[in-house]
């Protein structure tokens, strides 16, 4: 981890100022799930405070689930996104169809406006970050890395809403990232295998990334919602597919099954007709 990110603290050195430092780098997204805090002797000199007022404000924000101790193993940034929807909910949402419509239908607005926002006001260091991403992307999609590709997706929207610098907006839809990313509404991989996507997918990434960098806002919006609806085409698509090869193999395994005798009311009926 960089220590640039922490800053010395010039005034009212309490363990109340170092709580508000890292909560604001944990909201903006500078410090993310799964980060690891430096040593607690390089941390207090980073900030210019105290061992007691440091070990203070890591309690504190361990009480509030912020971060988390490892015993020997340092403190790490708690894995607080997703957490917006109630497990209750989670579960209750991904059985239902219209679940699924309505997040498209929300994430199609959403992401129109965190990539014009994003266009209008990406830094030169979101602009760079864009830039890694997508040739991240291309070389995964040259491997055929399903995988990967499936991570960078939501790295690559993930971005696009840092470069938004809108703190409700990234955190919101960083939970629909999450529900994505754990299967919640649909099974990524079908997408994956409808032939074309994948290269229609990495097009439809690289021009949201390339709008934002370029600053245009309207195309921004345009491009993040034109691959919102190719989402919820393709996802019909082959779902609709993925049922035809369902019943296509029970009536295959239904004709190939051993013959049986006939049921007695069939025979009686040739009987009779005879």
């Amino acid at each position: 981890m960089s220590s640039d990110i922490f800053h010395s603290i010039d005034h009212a050195r309490t363990a109340d100022a170092v709580v508000l430092q890292i909560e604001r780098l944990i909201l903006e997204s500078v410090l993310r799930p799964g980060d690891r805090l430096p040593g607690e002797r390089d941390l207090a000199q980073q900030l210019d405070v105290s061992r007691p007022i440091l070990r203070e404000a890591l309690k504190e924000l361990e009480l509030r689930g912020l971060v988390h101790s490892r015993h020997g193993g340092g403190t790490f940034v708690a894995d607080i996104v997703g957490q917006i929807f109630a497990p209750a909910l989670v579960q209750l949402i991904g059985r239902h169809r219209r679940a699924t419509e309505d997040y498209l239908e929300y994430r199609r607005a959403m992401e129109g406006m965190t990539a014009e926002l994003a266009a209008r006001r990406a830094t030169a260091a979101d602009r760079a970050q864009l830039c890694t991403l997508v040739d991240t992307m291309q070389e995964a999609h040259g491997r055929a890395d399903f995988a990967e590709e499936a991570e960078l997706d939501v790295e690559l929207h993930d971005a696009v809403g840092e470069a938004a610098h809108n703190i409700v907006l990234l955190h919101t839809l960083r939970s629909c990232y999450r529900l994505l990313a754990d299967g919640v509404f649909y099974n990524r991989a079908m997408i994956y295998g409808v032939p074309g996507a994948r290269d229609s997918l990495l097009e439809q990434h690289c021009a949201i990334a390339q709008a934002v960098i370029a600053g245009d806002p309207d195309r921004a919006r345009k491009t993040a919602q034109d691959h919102i609806d190719f989402v919820s085409k393709t996802m019909e698509e082959a779902e609709r597919v993925d049922d035809w090869e369902k019943i296509a193999a029970m009536r295959l395994k239904q004709r190939r099954a051993p013959k049986t005798a006939k049921a007695p009311a069939m025979i009686a009926n040739k009987e009779a007709a005879e």
